[in-house]
């Protein structure tokens, strides 16, 4: 049994490369992805309640109704027919509309923590069909490994990209992904690639985000940042932004390249490590 008493790591992710490479009839996007997590993290702690209201206790700035963490918890309730309740408070750390995934990771720690609180007795696969209800991103946080994703990035394999070193930024200004994705200059014919080569090193980087273009075309800001970002190292931009990141070989030359940006505005910073196996799966010891 796990201890209720913990608070339970929700991590973020970065998506290492972005190929769109079509469009389907209903208007989604078909696409080629690597997730990866990071370490940095939100973390969610639960009590259980006498009667089968779920509520939020931390105010967030928008409402709970609108909260993934809140539509995951009651989605499970009903699904699974639980007659019990839960009140649910977040410390976050992750960025909110950055591309880091905080919001899907936030909503599969809800599934997989209150899916053994709740004694629902779910697999992986019957949370990540849930999760999928939810966002593209949720069942790759139910899995809890680094991975591959194509579809509308719902068929996901496990890959071991490099546990890099990575110097994330943050501008501070909220990117539409629906203008993004409707954006009359997106490539939306990205050749599709190979899962295999993804596993050798530093293969990924010659890939790219194709949402990148239009986000720099029509936010002035991110563009700033990744010229500067980019002389460093690489830059990219992760899912639709607005964070971005590069990849170090240690620790060490990412926190010197974030040193050297102190200086620019209205852009926060941190230096975090990948990892390819879900802090939280290693937390509730899921296999």
């Amino acid at each position: 049994m796990i201890n209720i008493d913990q608070a339970f790591i929700s991590p973020a992710k970065l998506n290492l490369f972005l190929h769109i490479t079509g469009r389907r009839d209903d208007g989604y996007h078909e696409l080629q992805t690597v997730f990866q997590f990071i370490d940095l993290a939100d973390y969610l702690r639960f009590s259980l309640r006498q009667d089968t209201e779920i509520k939020r206790l931390t105010d967030l700035g928008f409402s709970a109704e609108q909260d993934l963490m809140v539509k995951a918890a009651k989605l499970l309730q009903r699904e699974a027919n639980i007659s019990a309740g839960v009140d649910i408070s977040i410390e976050k750390n992750i960025p909110m509309g950055g591309g880091l995934g905080g919001g899907s990771s936030n909503a599969a720690t809800c599934l997989l923590v209150l899916n053994e609180l709740w004694q629902c007795g779910l697999s992986k696969p019957e949370l990540a069909d849930l999760g999928l209800s939810l966002g593209a991103d949720v069942p790759v946080f139910i899995y809890g490994h680094a991975a591959w994703a194509e579809g509308v990035g719902e068929k996901i394999q496990p890959v071991n990209p490099p546990e890099n070193w990575f110097l994330v930024l943050s501008p501070q200004i909220h990117v539409s992904t629906v203008k993004v994705f409707t954006h009359s200059a997106l490539t939306r014919n990205s050749h599709t690639i190979k899962i295999r080569p993804l596993d050798e090193e530093a293969a990924w980087q010659h890939c790219r985000n194709d949402c990148e273009a239009v986000v720099r075309q029509e936010y002035a800001h991110i563009d700033k940042a990744l010229q500067e970002l980019s002389k460093y190292a690489p830059a990219k931009l992760t899912g639709t932004g607005a964070c971005i990141f590069a990849a170090f070989a240690d620790e060490a030359s990412a926190v010197a390249a974030q040193n050297k940006l102190d200086t620019y505005k209205d852009v926060s910073s941190f230096v975090v490590k990948g990892v390819n196996q879900s802090p939280l799966h290693e937390q509730m010891d899921i296999a």
